[in-house]
């Protein structure tokens, strides 16, 4: 059994954003399945500490930070959808923590991590928050694990909207394999599959646009066919995982069709990854999810993946659809990668 473990604090429910998609709900949601299953007995429980100015300054702008601080303060919100509160300023940077406290952990003692932080962060860009995110707390993270002597990070990103942040963060980085499944076209409107990077970073921006209705199949096929092979050559030194559970079937702000088993079939083989290229380490990192009953399902699936439980295997037929769509970006990215 491999040691696995979560990251989570009570603070975090003080990021009060009133009735609102991204509320407190989401992780006590969380916290109460993993405690009526179990589960919680079965994990080492990890405190966050809050996470340094200078280390949000790894991936944002001190104009930018400032901005938060005061907005916060005001309880003004950065744009319509991303809400701030008195306390969000400093939950915010124990969120960033949070996902910097994973990577610490699993470089030390445990083989994989989930970090039960809010609120989100991939759409965070350098010198803007949005999407409900206000630092990007997996990019910070990705810096903190280069940091510590990690010069490859791969960074798997299911969550259902694209990490525009996330990729405008390393688009001209080849430290950093950025891969991306997401409903598309859907908010934030990025993500298509010829967004592959910049200048020395071209080829490490790897866009799985997937179109509504796509179930376990389409996921589950992309990973085997694109991201594996790519990440298999990349040769990550840890893997960080943005885990946004809103893919999952009724979530409410998306159309996707992603069953408990697929979540577990998509951790199971980042885990594979792990196994043959960092020596198992995954540090996932809470991102969107936002049906309650569905969220906590899903985290207790990736979980019960990380600590040895195996997936149903499935055999999985893709449309057409999917088919051509997996298809024309495997031919863009096998100028990059040995991809079939």
């Amino acid at each position: 059994m491999t040691l696995t473990g979560i990251v989570y604090h009570p603070d975090y429910l003080k990021h009060e954003t009133g009735i609102h998609p991204e509320r407190k709900e989401r992780l006590l949601s969380i916290i109460q399945h993993l405690k009526k299953t179990g589960l919680m007995e079965r994990l080492n429980l990890i405190y966050p500490r809050i996470a340094e100015i200078n280390e949000i300054q790894y991936i944002h702008s001190p104009e930018y930070i400032e901005k938060t601080r005061i907005y916060s303060e005001q309880g003004r919100p950065l744009d319509q959808d991303t809400v701030l509160s008195k306390d969000s300023y400093r939950i915010a940077l124990l969120a960033a923590g949070g996902a910097i406290t994973a990577v610490d952990s699993v470089l030390k003692e445990l083989d994989t991590i989930f970090a039960l932080v809010r609120p989100p962060g991939h759409h965070a860009t350098p010198y803007r928050g949005m999407g409900f995110c206000i630092f990007n707390n997996i990019a910070i993270a990705a810096r903190h694990a280069q940091k510590k002597g990690k010069k490859r990070v791969l960074i798997v990103d299911w969550d259902v909207h694209h990490g525009n942040g996330t990729q405008e963060a390393f688009y001209a980085d080849p430290s950093v394999l950025y891969f991306s499944t997401h409903q598309y076209p859907h908010y934030p409107g990025t993500g298509w599959y010829n967004e592959v990077g910049t200048g020395n970073g071209k080829g490490y921006n790897i866009n799985i646009p997937l179109p509504a209705g796509t179930d376990d199949s389409g996921f589950i096929t992309a990973f085997q066919e694109i991201l594996v092979p790519a990440a298999i050559e990349f040769k990550p030194e840890i893997i960080l995982i943005s885990a946004g559970q809103d893919a999952s079937i009724d979530d409410g702000l998306a159309d996707m069709r992603l069953s408990m088993n697929g979540f577990m079939e998509l951790a199971s083989i980042v885990k594979s990854i792990a196994k043959q290229t960092c020596g198992g380490k995954v540090a996932a990192v809470l991102e969107g999810g936002y049906d309650l009953d569905n969220l906590a399902h899903s985290v207790a699936a990736v979980l019960e993946v990380f600590m040895g439980k195996e997936p149903l295997r499935r055999e999985h037929q893709v449309s057409k659809k999917i088919r051509e769509r997996l298809d024309e970006i495997k031919k863009v990215q096998s100028e990059f990668w040995r991809i079939d």
